[in-house]
């Protein structure tokens, strides 16, 4: 078949089995050879085919709405919904998504790029659904991965509580990004080996009513015999308990099982939940046998030995692993350093830190919010947590870094990765606003280094900080390959380094964009503008004696940053001028606009938004320009 001709799924209606056999295997190759070139989340899509295809052929998308959790996993639905076409690019600047993605498609209900919020969003659908007295089905697909975040759980409660009309698919294949854990994770374990609970319980159910009837008696304890069974087939029947009809364990990759048992979950009053165990990278060996998480997403691969593609130059350490190794290395002489993850041990470059101190490193799964506040109970027992925790998702524990770990003034370590523009997987996954909700809370010190020389440093004086939290921004990527010392050393909190002298303006920046800032100022020399430069690496608190020098002289002052504008370091250099009395300080700010910032590659973005060298230069001429008229 075709993929590039599909229009929207309805054509699976007149397909057999086998022609849907035959497509599955279509869509598997179209993705191992698309993704080779273009990266992607590969595991999680070649996991889901025949369930995507079950669905689309079941149900009448969009309107059935079908909701993807996390999104990692829509490929499938993206071909089968007009998007084959796109593809090739994927991922890349005004390209194809990586996600849902509701301007792409009709049938895409529900944008997301984090975990654990499908079955809140379709109890939302099903309540308007029943309000407007409309007649569809809501199906939401949630990952066992994501099953395990706290959102998930809140609406399994309410949903249960309510039983809203639902189909919800608990797409079952034992990993998300990493392997799985805690106690959610145990009891689909028991699940898995149960067998056919369902099957034995109708097969009761049938036999029952068989049996003439004995008076009252027999109908009034067939019920609870029924109910009693699911105790001797399956210890502890989690959904049950909370208001589902629980169908499964089925074969995620058997037409058959999913038509027969999605077409009695449609005849089903009340929530049902489906649990349908898929097997993650099915179809290409190096990704199904994979047991890391390596195959959750990639860069482009060789389809042939599945060997990455990698640069041919050496790279310079990845800022995860330089973070994070230097965090082992304090580690081994400090016993009361622990390192905490909400299920991002391979991402945040934790597994040699594990493997040596098995016993101080804890993954707690997708749970932002429990990691940030198992964090705060550790340092009031004055132990010293590193919490690895991607920008994006401390979003998701804004009220525990608040409530529990700076109202508190504890001493806990934040490592914030992917701080910045992350590229491919777009503006659910950019790190741009961590700066501006982070710097307004009391207590809280937030830095950023200009190379991973002085991270080293950074992460040496975070653990050393015995005053409060404190968090270390850091990119994605690599480091710029500059010489590392062997020694480390504390940097004063709120010491501001000059990178280069000048007179006419100053720019004030930190991390990633401090190659900018001079390579603007070195252009500027040759037009005779003396710019000075200087690593503003505090973001909070800021270096107040600096800053009043600067103001004092009434230099042009340019902020630069990677980070949002409203509420970010610019904001917090204006009100330090405003609140000291500068009010005629000449203040300009460069960063990232009142928008989201969509999918691509990162360079291409900047540009886009006009995160470049071209403006600072321009900038700062505006700037000298006013200068020397008022002069």
């Amino acid at each position: 078949m075709d993929l590039l001709s599909i229009k929207d799924p309805s054509f699976l209606k007149r397909m057999s089995n086998k022609e849907l056999e035959a497509l599955s295997q279509e869509i598997r190759q179209f993705l191992v050879e698309k993704l080779s070139v273009t990266g992607g989340h590969i595991g999680p899509n070649l996991g889901v085919v025949e369930l995507t295809i079950a669905l689309h052929k079941c149900f009448d998308s969009p309107k059935d709405k079908i909701i993807w959790d996390v999104g990692h996993q829509s490929y499938v639905h993206k071909i089968l919904t007009g998007r084959a076409c796109e593809f090739d690019t994927l991922r890349q600047f005004k390209g194809l998504c990586g996600f849902p993605k509701r301007i792409e498609s009709e049938h895409d209900v529900w944008e997301t790029g984090h975990s654990s919020t499908s079955l809140s969003a379709a109890m939302g659908m099903a309540i308007a659904r029943d309000l407007k007295k409309e007649k569809s089905f809501v199906v939401p697909v949630i990952g066992d991965g994501a099953l395990t975040g706290g959102m998930a759980l809140e609406a399994l409660n309410h949903i249960g509580h309510e039983k809203k009309d639902m189909i919800v698919i608990l797409n079952d294949n034992e990993m998300s990004i990493a392997p799985n854990v805690g106690a959610v994770h145990n009891i689909l374990g028991q699940l898995r080996t149960a067998g056919k609970y369902q099957w034995v319980k109708d097969e009761l159910e049938v036999l029952l009513k068989k049996v003439p009837a004995v008076g009252g008696k027999l109908a009034a304890t067939a019920e609870r015999i029924k109910d009693s069974l699911k105790y001797l087939v399956v210890s502890g029947m989690f959904f049950e308990e909370l208001g589902f009809t629980y169908l499964g364990p089925i074969d995620g990759h058997n037409f058959d099982a999913l038509f027969e048992n999605f077409s009695y979950a449609k005849k089903t009053e009340g929530p049902v939940l489906l649990h349908v165990i898929t097997k993650k990278g099915k179809g290409y060996q190096p990704a199904e046998s994979d047991k890391t998480g390596t195959w959750h997403g990639t860069g482009p691969y060789k389809i042939d030995t599945g060997d990455f593609v990698k640069p041919v130059k050496k790279q310079p350490p990845a800022w995860s692993s330089l973070v994070s190794e230097t965090v082992r290395k304090l580690a081994r002489n400090d016993e009361r350093i622990v390192a905490i993850t909400p299920a991002m041990p391979v991402g945040s470059k934790l597994e040699g830190f594990a493997s040596e101190f098995p016993e101080r490193m804890y993954d707690v799964g997708i749970a932002e919010q429990h990691a940030a506040t198992v964090a705060a109970g550790l340092a009031t027992q004055n132990m010293k947590p590193f919490l690895a925790i991607y920008s994006t998702f401390l979003q998701r524990a804004y009220d525990q870094v608040v409530h529990d770990i700076c109202r508190q003034n504890l001493n806990v370590f934040i490592g914030i990765d992917r701080a910045g523009l992350v590229g491919a997987d777009g503006e659910t996954h950019q790190g741009v606003f961590d700066i501006a909700f982070l710097r307004h809370i009391p207590n809280i010190v937030l830095m950023m280094p200009k190379d991973e020389n002085e991270g080293q440093h950074m992460v040496y004086t975070a653990l050393n900080y015995d005053d409060g939290p404190i968090a270390l921004r850091f990119p994605r990527g690599n480091g710029l390959g500059v010489p590392m010392d062997k020694e480390l050393k504390a940097i004063p909190i709120g010491k501001w380094e000059v990178l280069k002298d000048g007179d006419d303006a100053a720019i004030l920046t930190f991390g990633t964009t401090i190659p900018m800032a001079l390579e603007a100022a070195m252009a500027l020399e040759k037009k005779g503008i003396s710019v000075r430069v200087v690593n503003a690496r505090f973001i909070k608190p800021l270096d107040e004696k600096m800053l009043i020098s600067l103001l004092e002289i009434n230099i042009p002052l340019l902020t630069i940053e990677e980070a949002v504008l409203q509420g970010g370091f610019g904001s917090a250099v204006l009100e330090f001028a405003h609140d000291h009395s500068f009010y005629q300080a000449q203040i300009d700010r460069i960063g990232i606009p009142d928008q989201f910032i969509e999918h691509g590659d990162v360079g291409s973005l900047l540009e886009e938004i006009g995160l470049t060298t071209d403006a600072v230069i321009k900038r700062i001429s505006t700037l000298a320009r006013k200068k020397q008229q008022r002069a």
